[in-house]
């Protein structure tokens, strides 16, 4: 990037906890913003501009903050991000979370907002459609997986790294290293060409069909042993090779995920492992995990994003984060929340559109980038 982010962004807004009105005195600043480039990142092909998340750049914006934002980043820096308005509109228009908050946040959070920042977030609504079903609800489920695996780490460490000779292996493998892994290879190969192409389809999409084929496989009790073992036979492997190779998989996959241990215990963030450790599970994920899928299905049913929590939920979501709600509910409402979700995506009983205008959006962007240069 060869030119000054802050004269080219158009909308700049604080995000995180203190857009949701969540945050506590010493949160982190989080600024989320969008920029027009020069004419040549747009028409040329010797540069591009997607975004900018480097440090650097970003203490540009430091004067447009507010003095208890800049003591904030004082202590510890500014972080965010800038998207190129192209990359932004994609985005939104597939209802990423992180940048709806960008175009619905409130005027308290807003840093920048040049003419044609304000002609962006005058058309916010034409980005909203059912997709947030997908997108909302397949970021929570991200968290939700994440803290069942730290949670798995916290009660269930794993206590010694493993060895060959606990999977049945000999010190030095018996197959040679060349043939294991292109059995490996073949089987990975064969498991591949079982993967659906989605093409160019939009990530919220994309996230429904995997939803729905995790659903399927679940059902019918699939597993990724079972496919593995599969595609090994249907290569032509006998029963002993696979024996094996099974022992060398599950042996690696264990070596695996020790190391992504001992890597989650050595650069835990000291405040929230401290939590994690008295409550059993990351509360900060956990509230942002209810956060998500109540904010999709508020979409969907009322076509607004609340970014903003504080009249609407914001005392129980500072309660998940200060351990209040236990492991047990954390789950159970997440579940019940991503029921709703499901019961009104089914009944198609949403006010959004299915999908958002993309013509429209695309002419709205062109419109925007033009005046620009200009």
């Amino acid at each position: 990037m060869r030119f000054e982010l802050a004269p080219h962004t158009i909308l700049l807004t604080v995000g995180g906890s203190r857009a949701y009105g969540i945050h506590h005195v010493g949160s982190d600043v989080d600024v989320k913003g969008v920029a027009i480039p020069p004419a040549r990142y747009l028409h040329g092909f010797m540069a591009s501009f997607e975004q900018c998340d480097d440090a650097g750049p970003l203490q540009a914006f430091l004067e447009q903050l507010t003095d208890a934002e800049k003591v904030i980043c004082g202590q510890t820096k500014l972080e965010g991000v800038v998207y190129g308005l192209q990359k932004f509109a994609r985005l939104c228009a597939d209802s990423n979370p992180n940048l709806l908050e960008v175009l619905f946040c409130r005027e308290d959070e807003i840093r920048i907002c040049t003419p044609l920042g304000e002609r962006l977030r005058a058309h916010a609504q034409l980005f909203l459609s059912a997709r947030a079903r997908h997108t909302f609800a397949g970021y929570a489920t991200s968290q939700l997986r994440r803290i069942k695996g730290h949670r798995r780490w916290l009660l269930q460490p794993p206590k010694v790294k493993p060895d060959r000779e606990s999977y049945g292996l000999p010190q030095r493998t018996l197959i040679p290293a060349d043939q294991l892994m292109a059995a490996e290879a073949g089987i990975a190969k064969k498991m591949d060409e079982w993967e659906i192409d989605y093409g160019r389809l939009e990530r919220s999409a994309v996230l429904h069909i995997q939803s729905q084929i995790a659903k399927s496989l679940a059902e019918i009790m699939e597993t990724t042993d079972a496919r593995w073992r599969c595609a090994a036979r249907m290569i032509g492997y006998d029963e002993n090779f696979m024996v094996l190779l099974d022992r060398e998989r599950r042996y690696k996959s264990a070596l695996k995920e020790w190391r992504q241990y001992q890597s989650w215990k050595r650069n835990r963030n000291t405040a929230r492992a401290a939590l994690e450790a008295e409550f059993g599970f990351d509360v900060k994920h956990g509230a942002h995990l209810i956060r998500l899928l109540r904010m999709g299905r508020e979409i969907l049913t009322t076509g607004a994003v609340n970014v903003w929590r504080g009249d609407i939920d914001a005392e129980e979501l500072i309660a998940i984060r200060r351990g209040e709600w236990s492991y047990e509910r954390l789950v159970e409402e997440a579940e019940a929340e991503n029921a709703r979700l499901e019961t009104i995506w089914q009944e198609r009983s949403y006010v959004v559109p299915s999908a958002p205008d993309l013509d429209r959006l695309d002419a709205l962007v062109v419109e925007l980038a033009e005046e620009a240069l200009r």
